[in-house]
């Protein structure tokens, strides 16, 4: 029992279920899911499929966070090229074509990695605090963003094949499902089934030893960098086509709390190290799934107050010292027995209280320690 709930997956799946019973109080046909036209539809649908931007944005963000870094620009780097790819489709006359739509989105993603490489520069080569170089960015994004839509906000919506990006089926579930999937599979397979996760890891525990070692941690820190922007410029094409639209002052706003907090309530420690994808998973689907319960039982006025709550209880349940004092006030709350780690009496636990002592006798020492004298090997108390 120790062992399962040391596992720093258990809290926050136990409060994906308690949030998914939540749902089902609130709502009883939460888990219906029906099929309209050959596609799937429900709530659970629609919680994937508006989890899958903040899941690939949060899967950069747990490797960066792995290595003691962070990325406040996912954000901007996601309105640049979702309005990229937005005003280029439009420009281009014919939104129909495929062939336009594999431009406009190649260039997109184009941008976002260029965008990553900018950040990881700063950061490994140039040595800047990741929080200062992302937030450059981060600033200036959204006005570069701006600058390519000529202020506008533009509606791509005409466009099936871009459509099918965000708000499109295929195989009867949301494309936006399959995409951050197989993303997913590939970051695990690469980070846990090859040497790069550890490196990661090394990297974020001590980048200065990881280089003595023979580990290049600039690479390391700059191809996470590299990959957290090609997420956040994907994450940027879902959501301007699942929205039909592209505003540069609202694509992806937050997404970047989002998933930092994904990643927080996945267990990935902030100091860098370890890193848990798992968890990261488990972190967007509680984030959406609280989304999904504030609109159907929370007032709108207190959106805010109860997202908090919830972080908060989750934080409490993933600390060890937390989870330790709860269990010591349960325990005295019943009465008590004695607290781990405190030694009773040998003597009064065995039932054996020493006699008392008589007049002309001295009294027994009470826990003394048998030992052997050394010049005679015989046994004294």
């Amino acid at each position: 029992m120790k062992a399962l709930t040391s596992n720093r997956l258990v809290w926050p799946a136990l409060v994906l279920v308690a949030l998914l019973v939540a749902n089902v109080v609130a709502n009883p046909t939460f888990f219906q899911v029906s099929i309209l036209d050959g596609n799937l539809f429900g709530a659970p649908i629609d919680i994937l499929r508006r989890a899958a931007p903040i899941i690939l944005v949060a899967l950069g963000m747990t490797l960066v966070i792995a290595t003691r870094g962070i990325d406040l620009s996912v954000g901007a780097v996601a309105a640049i090229s979702g309005s990229w790819a937005s005003m280029y489709i439009i420009d281009s006359g014919d939104r129909g074509s495929v062939r336009v739509v594999l431009t406009a989105v190649g260039v997109a993603l184009l941008m976002a990695l260029v965008a990553g490489a900018w950040n990881g520069f700063l950061v490994s080569v140039l040595g800047i605090q990741p929080i200062v170089a992302t937030l450059v960015l981060m600033t200036a994004g959204r006005g570069l963003a701006q600058v390519i839509t000529g202020e506008k906000i533009l509606y791509p919506d005409n466009s099936p094949a871009y459509k099918l990006i965000g708000g499109g089926y295929w195989l009867s579930v949301p494309f936006s499902i399959i995409i951050a999937g197989l993303i997913f599979a590939g970051t695990a397979l690469l980070t846990r089934r090859t040497a790069l996760g550890t490196l990661i890891e090394s990297v974020g525990v001590n980048p200065e030893a990881s280089r003595l070692a023979g580990i290049r941690s600039r690479s390391i820190i700059w191809i996470v960098y590299i990959f957290a922007g090609l997420c956040a410029g994907l994450a940027g094409l879902m959501l301007t086509s699942n929205s039909t639209s592209a505003d540069p002052n609202s694509i992806g706003l937050f997404i970047e709390l989002d998933a930092i907090l994904a990643v927080v309530i996945g267990g990935t420690s902030l100091a860098g190290g370890r890193f848990s994808l798992a968890g990261t998973l488990i972190g967007a689907f509680i984030i959406e799934t609280m989304d999904n319960f504030i609109v159907i039982a929370v007032s709108p006025r207190t959106t805010d107050v109860f997202k908090a709550c919830v972080v908060i209880v989750v934080c409490i349940l993933q600390s060890p010292q937390a989870r330790e004092k709860i269990s010591a006030l349960f325990r005295r709350g019943k009465g008590g027995g004695p607290t781990p780690g405190a030694t009773a009496d040998p003597g009064t636990a065995a039932g054996t209280t020493p006699p008392p002592a008589t007049a002309g006798q001295p009294a027994a020492a009470v826990g003394a320690t048998p030992t052997l004298t050394r010049s005679t090997g015989t046994r004294t108390s």
